[in-house]
């Protein structure tokens, strides 16, 4: 499964010191909770050491992978058939989100995935249709701890976003 191959290259990339660590968020990242979404590409947030410089370069990463066989792809690293796009966790919820990242075994095989409450703040945090689509999923999972959810949305400054999402969810018939 490709997939597989894509936790596995991304665990070589953490034994290897290429991320601090990394978490999959996104489409992929909300199916370990949720009902499965169409999607594109692997979203792989990541945390390295950028302690030299104020500006944050993916050349380490994209390096390491394109030598390991990756080729580039516009914005995404294709990696066992799958694009991947790094992104760097430039915001604190996401930072959060990195640091309560939920360990999980795939097939065997290790991956480390945002919490379904991180994801969910974080697409009422980006706002487009289908993160509220994928929000209202989470929030009918019959998984999900709405307090750990409420508790990040009033730490990262979203409680008014969460009442405009619930009083659009009122409003629907």
């Amino acid at each position: 499964m490709a997939l597989l191959d894509i936790f596995a290259e991304l665990e070589a990339a953490v034994a290897d010191r290429i991320v601090e660590r990394y978490a999959v968020g996104g489409a992929v990242g909300a199916t370990f909770y949720i009902e499965p979404a169409a999607t594109q590409d692997v979203d792989v947030f990541v945390v390295f050491d950028q302690s030299a410089s104020l500006l944050v370069s993916l050349a380490p990463i994209y390096d390491y992978f394109t030598d390991r066989g990756a080729v580039v792809q516009n914005e995404h690293l294709v990696i066992a058939d799958w694009p991947v796009q790094f992104l760097p966790a430039t915001t604190p919820l996401v930072e959060d989100a990195l640091v309560h990242a939920v360990r999980m075994t795939v097939d065997g095989q290790a991956v480390a995935v945002l919490s379904q409450e991180h994801l969910a703040a974080i697409a009422l945090e980006t706002g487009r249709m289908k993160d509220k689509l994928r929000l209202s999923q989470f929030l009918t999972s019959g998984t999900f701890e709405r307090l750990r959810f409420d508790a990040l949305t009033e730490r990262f400054g979203l409680t008014q976003k969460w009442a405009r999402f619930v009083a659009l969810m009122e409003d629907e018939p």
